[in-house]
């Protein structure tokens, strides 16, 4: 797996969503944003990470049972103690709201091993003492009984869906107040730096619209707003 820009990461939290949406679109990537993940708390939501995976099936009663939380290689289990520190835990819950994935003592767990944000189509137990942990958690909702009711931990660190997205190990996802949207890996790189110069494009044109110029010509900018934005750039770099 190809290793990231070293500024790539820093600069993705520094941009938001809506702006990433638009740097895949261009390139052609239209199912990008997880759909049934909000954040618990969106004071601390923000993170850029590397895509850990969970994947739960449906729930089969030879399987699921409460001796199996107890197995430290069942697959959600072993995924607490095994996501490498920095990376977002990402589980696939097929959207079923009728079990939390994770509670309050896992996410703690998480947060303690330096997991930066957990992302999930399915609800969260103890939602409002998870929401406390401090760690980013998105997910779709608060459901009071035990994943084992509902699902089955298949496995870990391979393909899944999450809210109907794709998600592969080593994706980059970054989340904010508006959701959780997936980057290829290999796209990484250039929509950071893409997003970067859209953000600070947008603020000038902000700025234009403020004092009053009219969105036609501004937003999408035409020519002459572009050479604006370079004059405005070029004193505000000192150049």
């Amino acid at each position: 797996m190809a290793a990231l820009g070293k500024d790539t990461l820093s600069t993705l939290r520094g941009v938001g969503t809506a702006t990433l949406t638009m740097q895949l679109l261009k390139r052609g990537f239209r199912n990008v944003f997880i759909q049934d993940a909000t954040p618990l708390d969106p004071a601390r939501c923000r993170f850029a990470a590397e895509a850990y995976t969970l994947r739960f099936i449906p729930m089969r009663e030879d399987l699921s049972r409460p001796e199996v939380l107890g197995d430290p290689e069942y697959p959600p289990r072993k995924a607490i103690e095994d996501i490498p520190p920095g990376q977002v835990m990402v589980v696939d819950c097929r959207g079923d709201r009728r079990a939390g994935a994770l509670g309050d003592i896992l996410v703690t767990r998480l947060s303690k091993r330096g997991c930066a944000a957990v992302v999930a189509d399915g609800p969260m137990r103890d939602a409002a003492a998870v929401a406390a942990v401090g760690l980013p958690v998105f997910c779709n909702g608060s459901a009071a009984p035990a994943s084992i009711t509902v699902h089955f931990g298949a496995d870990i660190g391979r393909p899944i869906a999450c809210g109907g997205v794709a998600v592969f190990p080593g994706d980059v996802l970054v989340g904010d107040t508006d959701g959780v949207v997936v980057i290829p890996r290999a796209l990484a790189d250039d929509v950071a730096r893409d997003s970067a110069e859209q953000e600070l494009l947008e603020e000038f044109l902000i700025g234009r619209v403020r004092d009053g110029h009219p969105t036609t010509g501004t937003y999408p900018p035409n020519e002459d707003t572009l050479a604006a934005y370079d004059a405005w750039r070029a004193a505000r770099d000192g150049t």
